[in-house]
């Protein structure tokens, strides 16, 4: 009786009276006590409104039905059909879309559609993979941002790859605590790139020597994303500069110079196709023959070596680090006198290198000193004024 009135009542009924008068039946269907009989009936009516010819009704059905799992799924999906504002309540949070129909709803739907699948919680795998293959920046910004995505390593890597040269995405992706370390030093290149691009463009800097900078603060970046991600992770990391063309010398040396040893050992055993416990062996040996086989095979330039060796001379005292993935002035200083004054051939792009260390290490331990300096002083004056 109450669904043949309400059939009466709503062929005449304004808009706005409609979606308040479904948003009603809808709640009853869900909530209230009902017989199989008028359960059949209500779900015949919604049926009916999900065609209804104002979208303000169509909205109030997905709103009242999106969040429940015992909705009607005929009514879902018919509503999941509808124009991409009230096809995206649904898709948004009905827990009752299996993963292939939401991948398939992602190929065609298009943003809206892709920035509400993105939002749903939780959002799985495979929902995830599909958005970072096709879907718009702003829909995979959503799905980064969305703590209950469970995004694998290969769709974090195509995400690294189609928007890191965006800043808002680079930011979002860094924080995230799952994002594997390849992809941390991927968006870390690409943001060196910009910046070399970007300099050279305004003609602050030719663009080799933007190049050269940009490229050795990607390579200190890198060593102290190292330091911070720990040795378990320094075996992909080193697979991942190897592949990307930049497991260079420079890096290699500095990473030794900085004091981390891991990294270091890591690359070398990359590059030579030795175990990495062999490795360790023979680069510790004292008397120096068994660096001398890691560094032929792992085929870097024969002009490194001296460097490498005195390195590793330096190392092996045992300098104070930090632990912060800096370079160690001492031992660069070290290095660079042994350099200049060992009689091995053409040595001026190594010195130029390891002057630039030098300056580096510098720097950083003059700006380390005034901070602790200001620190100091600080806490003098809150000792001052707690005295008064």
């Amino acid at each position: 009786m109450i669904v043949r009135q309400f059939l009466q009542w709503v062929r005449t009924a304004p808009a706005g009276e409609r979606a308040e008068a479904t948003s009603a039946l809808a709640r009853a269907y869900l909530w209230s006590n009902l017989s199989d009989e008028e359960r059949t009936a209500i779900e015949g009516v919604m049926v009916m409104l999900a065609d209804d010819v104002s979208p303000l009704v169509r909205a109030a059905l997905a709103e009242a039905l999106a969040p429940s799992p015992e909705a009607p799924a005929t009514v879902v999906h018919i509503l999941a059909d509808d124009r991409p504002d009230i096809a995206a309540v649904v898709l948004a949070r009905s827990p009752l879309f299996i993963d292939a129909e939401l991948v398939d709803r992602v190929a065609t739907g298009g943003p809206m559609i892709e920035a509400a699948i993105a939002r749903r919680v939780p959002l799985p795998r495979a929902v995830a993979a599909a958005l970072a293959e096709v879907a718009s920046a702003e829909a995979c910004l959503e799905m980064i941002e969305n703590p209950t995505a469970e995004i694998a390593p290969l769709s974090f890597a195509r995400l690294a790859e189609r928007f890191g040269d965006l800043a808002a995405m680079r930011e979002a992706l860094l924080a995230r605590r799952d994002l594997p370390i390849e992809c941390r030093q991927t968006l870390i290149a690409r943001l060196s790139a910009t910046l070399a691009r970007f300099v050279a463009d305004r003609a602050w800097m030719s663009g080799e020597h933007a190049r050269m900078v940009t490229r050795e603060a990607c390579e200190k970046a890198t060593v102290a994303l190292a330091v911070r991600a720990g040795d378990a992770d320094a075996e992909p990391l080193v697979r991942h500069l190897r592949r990307s063309g930049q497991l260079t010398a420079g890096l290699i040396l500095r990473a030794l110079l900085s004091g981390h040893a891991t990294l270091f050992e890591e690359a070398l055993a990359e590059l030579s196709g030795l175990p990495l416990r062999r490795v360790r062996l023979l680069i510790y040996d004292k008397t120096g023959v068994g660096f001398r086989v890691v560094f032929a095979r792992a085929g870097l330039p024969v002009s490194t070596f001296p460097a490498f060796r005195f390195a590793l001379e330096a190392w092996r005292e045992g300098p104070d680090l930090d632990g912060a993935g800096r370079l160690h002035r001492r031992m660069v200083e070290r290095v660079l006198t042994a350099c200049g004054q060992a009689d091995i051939g053409e040595v001026e792009p190594l010195l130029a290198l390891l002057r630039r260390f030098a300056a580096e290490a510098a720097r950083e331990e003059a700006l380390t000193a005034c901070e602790k300096l200001e620190q100091e002083v600080v806490a003098e004056l809150m000792r001052a004024r707690l005295a008064a």
